[in-house]
């Protein structure tokens, strides 16, 4: 297939949502399987809701996912500008185009009288279907001559063509739209900002978007923007709609459900890989039914055929496993990096690798960091059982630690075999007693690994207290 053209178009109101970025995300795969072109588009019309800086968090939580794009707002393009608030003049451009054409036509109805007819359409039992004949008889020469006076604009309506659509969508199959389905509806308000189905249209047809996939709640606006593709005799992109995503107790995802901001993710520490992998198999599946997938992997392997029509399920436990699973194999340089803004205390780079390498099997957060690798920073307040056996038993540990010259786990292993000939204490119960000593409890990393990276003076320190 060529020249693929696909685009993720997030509205700049709020972090990025789990759900969009799954969208963003398989635009994004789908474009680099087939060589294509990915684009970032700013949908930030909604004049009330948009922020600078929600498009800045935007574009951050993007990069932080790895997903680059190849057209932005950020670093332009041949077809932007890439924020719709900067093409406002393109959509009355062609709005007026479609008038000429009798194709679409201007209403002067007031907001609230627009509200007043819905509302009198759905008390008849009617659905809120609006059509020429209603919205004319607005359009007196008063009301123009109070809008002239007022400097407001009239509204710009679509006439919908009263026939059957049938959309050939690559997840769901043939949708079908019946005649009178929907109704003539909106191209432009009277403030002069165009209304998202008419804006995506203009947008991803001089965009040249060959595949819209994006979230299957999208799936009834498809009629209008087919039926607008039609009146401007441009090619209609293939659409797909991807199941939605729900929360583990079935219902639509929400704050209730816990985080579902990407940002929220990265904060708690999670990989951004891991976060991708996750994002990927909702709602898409590995031919071989593989879990554990490094973005290669999910290029290589993705296809639009295997997009699910079922909606999927949010297991943030899952997702805990699999982040589990990614810190393990993370690169421990990279990770000592990453840990950094997790870590609040001063340590060297050298002494961080070794408590990951002695952690990195146990965290599934990296927000884990302080609590888990508290001991390594702090001495523990609560101390196993002072007895006369264990006391006699860690002063004749710590004359041996002492006279160890070459701090390594051989030769700390060797002055606990020395130890343990004469110990009081055995086996399980001096190993047991010995880590609570060091760490305040009763399980962690490896002992001799939290001995060797304690070092030799704070290990005989901490005994000694003990010992008293």
């Amino acid at each position: 297939m060529d020249d693929v053209r696909v685009r993720f178009a997030p509205s700049p109101t709020g972090y990025l949502h789990v759900g969009g970025a799954r969208t963003a995300l398989f635009n994004y795969l789908f474009a680099r399987k087939m060589g294509g072109r990915f684009i970032l588009r700013i949908e930030d019309t909604d004049i009330e809701r948009s922020e600078k800086v929600f498009e800045e968090q935007l574009i951050s939580a993007l990069k932080w996912l790895g997903l680059d794009w190849d057209e932005g707002p950020d670093i332009g393009g041949a077809y932007g500008p890439y924020r719709q608030s900067e093409r406002i003049n393109l959509y009355k451009e062609f709005a007026q185009r479609l008038v000429q054409d009798g194709k679409a036509y201007e209403v002067y109805a007031y907001p609230e009288e627009i509200e007043t007819l819905r509302d009198k359409l759905l008390a008849e039992g009617k659905a809120p279907h609006y059509t020429k004949e209603m919205l004319q008889p607005y359009n007196t020469d008063e009301r123009k001559r109070e809008y002239e006076e007022k400097g407001i604009t009239p509204a710009i309506y679509f006439s919908m063509p009263r026939k059957d659509y049938v959309i050939s969508d690559v997840v769901k199959g043939d949708v079908v739209f019946k005649a009178g389905s929907t109704g003539d509806f909106a191209l432009l308000r009277s403030n002069g900002m165009p209304t998202y189905n008419y804006a995506c249209v203009i947008d991803d047809g001089l965009m040249k978007i060959t595949h819209v996939l994006r979230g299957d709640d999208h799936l009834s606006n498809t009629v209008k923007q087919v039926a607008l593709y039609e009146a401007f005799g441009w090619p209609t992109p293939i659409f797909g709609h991807v199941s939605m995503i729900l929360g583990p107790d079935g219902s639509k995802l929400s704050k209730r459900h816990g985080a579902t901001s990407v940002e929220e993710f990265k904060s708690r520490g999670y990989l951004p890989e891991a976060l991708v992998n996750f994002l990927a198999l909702l709602g898409w599946s590995h031919p071989e039914g593989k879990e554990i997938l490094s973005k290669d992997e999910l290029i290589s392997n993705f296809t639009l055929d295997r997009l699910v029509k079922n909606a999927a399920i949010f297991n943030p436990e899952k997702l805990k496993w699999m982040n589990a699973e990614h810190i393990k194999m993370k690169d421990i340089d990279e990770l000592v990096r990453i840990s950094r803004q997790f870590i609040d205390v001063d340590v060297s780079d050298e002494k961080l690798r070794k408590i990951l390498i002695a952690l990195k099997d146990r965290i599934e957060e990296l927000s884990q960091l302080p609590e888990m690798a508290d001991f390594f920073f702090h001495r523990p307040t609560n101390m196993p059982e002072k007895t006369p056996e264990a006391v006699e038993t860690y002063n004749n540990l710590c004359l041996e630690l002492d006279k160890i010259e070459e701090w390594n786990q051989e030769n700390i292993y060797a002055a606990f075999k020395i130890v343990m000939k004469s110990a009081k204490l055995k086996g399980k119960n001096f190993y047991m007693t010995l880590r609570q000593i060091l760490t305040g409890r009763i399980e962690g990393p490896e002992l001799i690994d939290i001995i060797e990276i304690l070092g030799k003076d704070e290990v005989v320190a901490r005994i000694k207290a003990f010992c008293g």
